[in-house]
């Protein structure tokens, strides 16, 4: 009798886990979409939104990066290129900026382009909550998404993936 008990229990946590494992088995995601103005991320697959995701920008959202510290997300296409986790941010993407195009625009203007923007998780402050970093555009530049969104899109999203930002 033991034995059906944890049969049943085993063929439980089958069921239970394959209706929650992600429908990423059947579609890849192929792109990533930023949308700055709508504040929104989208996973895309064959041209297919798959997934979309409310996110923070930089503290000055409004046009593209023009150089380091001016708290501006850059717009343009670049790659994710390595990820890691991050002991402020959770998880966290690197996205390939500077691109050709923002190096020799930054030179140009004789300043440095930055590095480093990223795609990341909220940090887990005692003093402010999730909710409060999730409705501010806080960051230093990069795109930051709730820690739950963020694993999720980790998860989807492999290195080497297209990203375009646009404004």
């Amino acid at each position: 009798m033991r034995w059906l008990l944890a049969l049943l229990c085993f063929t439980l946590s089958c069921a239970g886990h394959a209706a929650t494992a992600p429908a990423s088995t059947a579609a890849t995601v192929d792109k990533v979409l930023v949308e700055k103005a709508q504040r929104r991320l989208h996973l895309i697959s064959r041209g297919e939104t798959l997934k979309s995701y409310r996110i923070s920008l930089g503290k000055q959202p409004l046009g593209a990066k023009q150089y380091e510290g001016d708290k501006r997300t850059p717009e343009g296409f670049y790659w994710i290129d390595w990820r890691r986790p991050s002991e402020k941010y959770q998880l966290s993407m690197h996205i390939s900026y500077p691109n050709a195009r923002d190096q020799a625009q930054a030179k140009a203007a004789g300043v440095k382009p930055g590095s480093m923007i990223m795609i990341h998780g909220t940090p887990l402050d005692e003093e402010y909550p999730e909710w409060f970093f999730h409705t501010l555009d806080w960051t230093e530049g990069c795109i930051a998404l709730k820690n739950a969104d963020m694993r999720e899109v980790w998860a989807l999203v492999k290195d080497g993936t297209l990203i375009e930002i646009r404004p």
